[in-house]
């Protein structure tokens, strides 16, 4: 009987898997690097134990540290929820020799399917050895690993090799493994799993299917269960081949066996021998809880001879602190506050206060609903994503909520291009034009007629805001019966809620202020000065850093007095385990170049000035 697990991760899962073994009487110990000290899962847990150091490579990966904490707190079980070790053979050998109990499958089966490139050897499946121009377009993937990372799409054969070393570099960073190959990339696509459940009693279940084909940058956006649309034969089919891959290699406990669908074939990708990121809609459509039944597995329990009814269906949204208007950067900062409606149910590793760092990936939350039927599902998903109050850096919410009401997804007619299609529509900014004014009301609340630095009184009142980009400027007038605006009627005003009528509607304005950061409603807007400050511009052509990571690479050459050309990468920052390539904005002259290898940045450094040929 297992009584005390140690769970070898970080963030949303580690947060996940301690409130399954608290809800089963399980105590819990966390492993934290020092990055993560203040994180959410070393809070939750019983027992934390620090991992010197920062960076993955130093703490999450070092499976020698992790099976020394569970030893130190007394452990007697670890679950490597998903990422880092979770798929790595050697470390579940390690965990098995110094006595624990591995929550996991045998060694023997991740060694079987840890490499993309073995697994598919194993199905007779041959990756691409040598490319041609009749083979484009290819992907490059790596062999360890998951999440998008190490992964490209290579359309002209020029750009292959370019390719594949940036995928290896990727892969070893986020990985520890720099191995990569090469398949066909299947235009049009649909992304289908099924998971996949194993005792070691001999019974296997196959709990369904789910549909992740909404994704970006190889990695999952919004997952569903079951998958739409799949025809009977072809949803037995990829059902009977996961329990088949998951015999072949004797599994014990929660897998995935992956497809790429086209038309009425299933292309086998993988098989992740872990729990994956887009569970909980699996347990929502079936009513089970994976963690719960991975560590029943473990201990020795017998499945039943059935999975339970698969009953309703299942949509979850990746909530990520990132910029998809900006090639989805990573944003950083502090999370004032993320709420979303009781209806659904939110999975996270961040709580209200909490500081996002560079150092890992930039998920937030998940955020999950389950009904009767699919479109009511997707309704109550939509909806709840409209209503989260989220402050703090920019994330892809208005992306995922767009995407959840795009004709395309309710029509369950998506494919692994969605994003490629629809991203410019979708990120189009579409700010509520009211809200500048409330935010300034909200600030006036309270104020004299004559306080401040404001105009004479019987002058409009002016406010300035950053609004999606944009300049901004709110007028309103402390008239004989409060707070006035031209074309509207101010019906309530103070500093948390404003109420505008605006020809006969009344509309409501949750006003909430962090320093200069306003939320009205969902629309984010920064407070500008009244007098800018004249240090903070830049000369035209300047390439500044979008986000906080480090330099890892500047193309070959390049010099300051070097010729470009607009789209020519010049140099590639990493952060939050992904690669990010700056371009050269128009054909001219590099006539700057501060970037360094190596170097650390933050958001707005200069990095090079290129001057645009006239």
């Amino acid at each position: 009987m297992i009584t005390s697990v140690l769970v070898a991760n970080r963030g949303e899962i580690a947060c996940r898997v301690v409130r399954t073994c608290r809800e089963a009487g399980i105590r819990t110990v966390a492993v934290h690097s020092d990055a993560d000290a203040h994180a959410l899962h070393a809070r939750v847990a019983d027992t934390a134990v620090r991992l010197p150091g920062s960076a993955p490579a130093d703490t999450y990966l070092r499976g020698d540290l992790i099976v020394k904490a569970a030893l130190a707190a007394g452990a007697d079980a670890v679950h490597p929820g998903y990422g880092f070790l979770s798929e790595n053979a050697g470390f579940a050998r390690a965990v098995r020799d110094a006595g624990l109990v591995w929550i996991g499958p045998p060694p023997e089966a991740i060694e079987a399917m840890a490499s993309k490139t073995r697994a598919k050897e194993l199905l007779g499946i041959e990756p691409l050895r040598e490319v041609t121009e009749a083979d484009l377009p290819v992907l490059v993937k790596a062999a360890a690993g998951g999440g998008g990372r190490g992964m490209r799409v290579v359309r002209h054969l020029a750009d292959l090799d370019a390719e594949l070393a940036a995928a290896r570099a990727e892969a070893a960073s986020a990985f520890g493994d720099g191995e990569v190959f090469v398949e066909p990339y299947v235009e049009g696509g649909r992304h289908v799993e099924v998971q996949v459940l194993a005792d070691t009693h001999g019974t296997v279940w196959a709990l369904g299917t789910r549909d992740c084909s909404l994704q970006r940058r190889h990695q999952k956006v919004i997952e569903e269960a079951p998958a739409p649309g799949l025809s009977a034969a072809l949803d037995e089919e990829v059902r009977a081949l996961a329990v088949r891959a998951a015999r072949a290699v004797g599994y014990v406990g929660a897998g995935t066996v992956e497809f790429l669908v086209a038309g009425e074939q299933a292309h086998f990708l993988e098989m992740n021998t872990r729990l994956q990121v887009e569970h909980p809609v699996t347990e929502a459509v079936f009513g089970v809880d994976l963690v719960a039944e991975q560590i029943r597995v473990a201990e020795g329990h017998a499945l039943a001879d059935d999975p339970p009814r698969a009953r309703g269906h299942a949509v979850e949204a990746r909530l990520y602190a990132e910029d998809p208007a900006r090639d989805w950067a990573p944003q950083t900062g502090r999370l004032h506050r993320l709420a979303v409606p009781d209806a659904v149910r939110l999975d996270t590793g961040y709580a209200d206060g909490d500081d996002i760092g560079v150092h890992y990936d930039p998920m937030l939350a998940k955020v999950v609903a389950h009904a009767p039927t699919r479109a009511e599902a997707i309704r109550k998903l939509a909806a709840a994503l409209d209503r989260a109050v989220i402050h703090g850096p920019v994330t892809n919410r208005d992306l995922l909520v767009r995407s959840l009401r795009h004709p395309e997804f309710t029509a369950a007619r998506v494919d692994t291009g969605f994003y490629d299609r629809h991203l410019p529509g979708l990120t189009e900014p579409a700010p509520d034009p009211l809200a500048p004014l409330a935010a300034a009301l909200a600030d006036a609340h309270g104020r004299s007629r004559f306080g401040g630095w404001r105009n004479v009184p019987s002058q409009p009142q002016t406010k300035r805001y950053l609004m999606a980009g944009e300049e901004h400027e709110a007028r309103y007038r402390h008239g004989s019966r409060g707070l006035e605006a031209d074309g509207v009627r101010v019906v309530h005003a103070d500093a948390r809620l404003v109420i505008l009528d605006v020809d006969g509607v009344r509309r409501k304005y949750e006003v909430a202020r962090h320093g200069d950061q306003v939320y009205v409603n969902t629309t984010a807007l920064t407070a500008l000065p009244r007098f800018p400050d004249p240090t903070t511009q830049h000369a035209p052509g300047s390439l500044l850093a979008p986000m906080p990571g480090t330099v890892v690479r500047v193309a070959d050459g390049l010099t300051a007095g070097a010729p470009v050309k607009a789209g020519e990468p010049l140099l590639w920052l990493e952060a939050m385990k992904m690669q990010h390539k700056i371009t050269a904005p128009a054909t001219g002259t590099l006539t700057e170049l501060h970037a360094v290898p190596g170097q650390q940045v933050e958001p707005g450094t200069l990095l090079a000035v290129v001057t645009e040929t006239p």
